[in-house]
């Protein structure tokens, strides 16, 4: 089980410091939604921030660690690291046959309500890339929903003590409505998320810091040097291949008739160039 808030005066606090956000909620872009947005730790179960777990408990025995969030791993889920162009994971993504479940946290500020912010923002986007864009209630509040031609979207936040957490859900059309078999995995995985936000300082809004643990980035090494020593056989097969088609070719060339020398009997070879032919210029 996992603990509570250390000090129950803090909690109740930052609760009351969120719903008194509510006459800013219901200016909210005009989308029709009742309820407020509930920060962690005013609903049961998580996300959690790491600050709250009871002593004894110790996240990462039962969870992916990747430094400032810990995921639990849905059954038959596989991972997927995204890298930046600097190579660095920038994304870890939890791969479902029903879609992609991807967990990502954010610095905040102490107060709750950057989720609002965001969820403006994502649902202004998605507009202007003429996605159908919806708001709908779930178990902590608003929850954007995209319909593209590629996938269906749905967007999950929670506001956390200096963190805030997005859940993107991604799959084919009709796979994250209400009640489906991705969405509830993508729940059940914030449910039991831990936030290890920590005390560095970050800008607000930056994406917290990803770390891979070891054995998965020997595996993720393992990987690419075997997608390199493939890339490199295959070229090296191509190579060969239009080596050959190219020998058989000039085998198959016509030879030219010899054509009458000086003496007229015909016995002078065919004279070639000082280099050789184009193809023994090329080693071929």
């Amino acid at each position: 089980m996992f603990g509570r808030r250390k000090k129950k005066d803090e909690a109740a606090a930052a609760e009351t410091e969120f719903v008194d956000n509510e006459v800013e909620y219901d200016e909210y872009d005009g989308d029709d939604v009742d309820d407020v947005d509930f920060p962690a730790g005013a609903v049961e179960g998580g996300p959690f921030d790491a600050s709250d777990l009871a002593e004894d408990e110790e996240p990462a025995a039962t969870r992916l660690d990747l430094g400032s969030v810990l995921l639990p791993m849905p059954d038959g889920a596989q991972l997927q690291v995204e890298m930046s162009p600097e190579g660095a994971p920038q994304a870890v993504h939890l791969v479902t046959q029903f879609g992609r479940v991807t967990v990502s946290a954010y610095a905040a500020p102490k107060s709750p309500g950057q989720w609002r912010e965001v969820a403006s923002e994502l649902a202004e986007s998605l507009r202007g890339d003429n996605a159908e864009v919806s708001i709908e209630t779930g178990p902590w509040g608003r929850e954007v929903i995209g319909v593209t031609p590629n996938a269906d979207l749905r967007f999950i936040g929670v506001d956390g003590p200096r963190w805030m957490i997005r859940c993107v859900v991604a799959g084919p059309s009709g796979n994250v409505a209400a009640g489906s078999p991705l969405v509830e995995i993508a729940r059940g995985v914030l449910r039991d998320t831990v936030v290890n936000r920590g005390n560095d300082p970050h800008p607000v809004r930056t994406p917290l810091p990803v770390v891979l643990p070891q054995a998965l980035v020997e595996q993720l090494v393992a990987a690419q040097q075997q997608q390199l020593a493939a890339q490199q056989q295959a070229v090296q097969q191509q190579l060969a291949a239009e080596q050959e088609a190219a020998q058989q070719g000039q085998q198959a060339a016509p030879q030219a008739q010899p054509q009458p020398g000086p003496s007229g009997n015909g016995s002078e070879p065919p004279r070639r160039g000082e280099s050789g032919s184009a193809m023994q210029q090329l080693g071929l």
